[in-house]
């Protein structure tokens, strides 16, 4: 059974009567209150979970995937449950990002925490006027640029496996863009590593990684596929062994901030990412499990801090050589 937002809010202020660590983290010149996100098309536009937790006790939170222009995305089916997972292929359906700018934004510029746009594209071009459209929205203070995402059969996936790909587009965002620049990485990649240091190289402020992993189910039965263009992106609990390694090999390629992500569902898998190297995390499936999850792994890396002694979250990050 949910706990009602206000209850939620009163449990937290009572805790903060007592000393607690301090959650606060920076990404470049990004502040964040704890080091807690919402992944992109796992949280819609933060509006929709306002009556199951209090958004403005969020670390950030990174609205779905916008475009240049409108798109419908791929024909359904587009989501199948897997093992401890799900793969999907929706596509990067959305209304483009004039209709963001218009009638979004104007309702998530009162939400009191970082709003970061998660911006795809099929050409360097369309990612960099995407994001100059952005850049003066006084509350959207950073963009996430989606360079990884696997289910767009133009673009996405096909920029964020080679360096140059990569560089080519956080070369053209960075002429155009000039608040906090944040780059998803594709884990579909033989070195992440190198990729993540190209972006870094080309004027990312920070790396999220990792996006989801390419998957397939067939359908036994049927004898056939049950994703409508065959494949899909892997999420979930599943991935997370697969997200700590990459987030450990690039905290240690980069001497920008990393952002984990990848099967966290609750706060010992979340310590686990900062342990490994990242600044900050993102929780992106298990809000479908359970909506309240954000503050529940918030406070959950609050106790932790405070039973094992630590002042500060920072004490923790990249402690495992």
């Amino acid at each position: 059974m949910s706990i009602p937002t206000t209850l939620l809010y009163i449990i937290r202020k009572e805790k903060e009567e007592t000393a607690m660590a301090d959650l606060n983290v920076k990404i470049s010149n990004l502040k964040l209150k704890n080091p807690v996100m919402t992944a992109s098309g796992t949280f819609g536009y933060g509006l929709e979970f306002q009556d199951f937790v209090p958004l403005n006790q969020i670390g950030g939170i990174i609205v779905k995937g916008t475009t240049l222009n409108p798109r419908q995305g791929n024909d359904y089916p587009r989501m199948v449950e897997t093992p401890k997972g799900m793969l999907n292929c929706v596509g990067l359906q959305n209304k483009g990002v004039d209709y963001f700018v218009e009638h979004i934004y104007p309702e998530v510029s009162k939400i009191d925490t970082n709003i970061i746009v998660n911006v795809s594209g099929n050409s360097p071009d369309t990612y960099a006027e995407a994001a100059e459209r952005l850049n003066g929205l006084e509350h959207v203070p950073a963009i996430e640029l989606n360079i990884s995402c696997p289910n767009v059969k133009e673009g996405g996936m096909s920029f964020g496996v080679t360096c140059s790909g990569a560089a080519s587009v956080v070369r053209e965002v960075r002429k155009r863009y000039n608040k906090t620049l944040i780059v998803k990485l594709s884990p579909n990649v033989t070195d992440i590593a190198s990729i993540a240091r190209t972006c870094e190289a080309e004027g990312a402020d920070a790396v999220s990684l990792i996006n989801t992993l390419m998957g397939m189910s067939i359908d036994i039965e049927k004898r056939a596929h049950r994703l409508s263009i065959r494949t899909g992106g892997l999420s979930g609990p599943a991935v997370k062994p697969v997200a700590v390694r990459m987030v450990y090999d690039v905290a240690h390629a980069v001497k920008i901030p990393v952002i984990g992500l990848g099967g966290i569902s609750t706060a010992a898998d979340a310590i686990e990412f900062l342990m490994a190297g990242a600044t900050a995390i993102q929780i992106g499936t298990a809000n479908f499990v359970d909506p309240q999850v954000t503050m529940k792994v918030r406070d959950g890396i609050s106790d932790w801090l405070d039973t094992h002694g630590c002042n500060s979250v920072t004490e923790i990050i990249g402690c495992v050589d």
